[in-house]
């Protein structure tokens, strides 16, 4: 029995930045992977997740990223990197939202960043308010003091939505933030395009979401 669908937003109702990292990448002749190596090290007290739970300003996080990333072979500044997260909208997935929400509790955790610290067009601010809109809670990283994959925010949103986590569909694109969701007895679902998430959500909640 489904009681709840929980969802990331970036990489999930957005395309990934990691296709923008990669184009960086190959464009300044940078190392392979240095943006997620360096982000994947160290992760729970790194640069990117002070940055993500709001314990450093930009400017520091421009500086520790920068020494974290050149110590595993090449520098490259926080600053820059922060500029390629803003992946693009998947509607289809936002229209799978709308029909889970249809027939079952919804919610958002994601981790982000401190208020104003990445630039937005109005257009993508439009699609980000009406896309949170359509869940019964959302848990922002930066709000709280607190990130993926630290146990406690999935715990939060559960009871947050009253409901029992083994009754649960959680989907994100990275295996790390999955794993908690799925020790604690929900049905994960590991993000790569919309039409994949979009099939094994179907699976996961017997609707037609497609």
């Amino acid at each position: 029995m489904i009681e709840a669908v929980i969802w990331d937003f970036g990489g999930v109702l957005t395309t990934s930045p990691f296709e923008a990292f990669a184009r960086f990448e190959t464009e300044r002749g940078l190392p392979r992977d240095i943006i997620r190596r360096t982000n994947a090290a160290n992760h729970f007290e790194n640069a990117w997740a002070k940055f993500e739970r709001a314990e450093v300003d930009l400017d520091t996080f421009d500086k520790l990223f920068a020494a974290e990333s050149l110590a595993l072979g090449a520098e490259v500044r926080g600053r820059d990197v922060v500029q390629l997260l803003s992946g693009d909208p998947r509607p289809e997935v936002v229209e799978a939202l709308r029909r889970v929400k249809q027939h079952f509790k919804t919610g958002c955790i994601t981790n982000n960043l401190p208020a104003n610290a990445i630039g937005s067009s109005a257009g993508r601010a439009l699609y980000v308010a009406e896309t949170m809109a359509l869940f019964d809670h959302v848990i922002e990283s930066a709000k709280i003091g607190l990130r993926k994959p630290d146990p406690r925010i999935y715990r939060m949103m559960v009871d947050a939505l009253g409901v029992d986590p083994n009754n649960c569909v959680y989907l994100d694109d990275l295996g790390v933030n999955l794993k908690p969701a799925r020790d604690m007895g929900m049905r994960t679902i590991k993000v790569i395009d919309g039409p994949q998430a979009i099939a094994e959500l179907e699976a996961a909640t017997g609707l037609k979401l497609a």
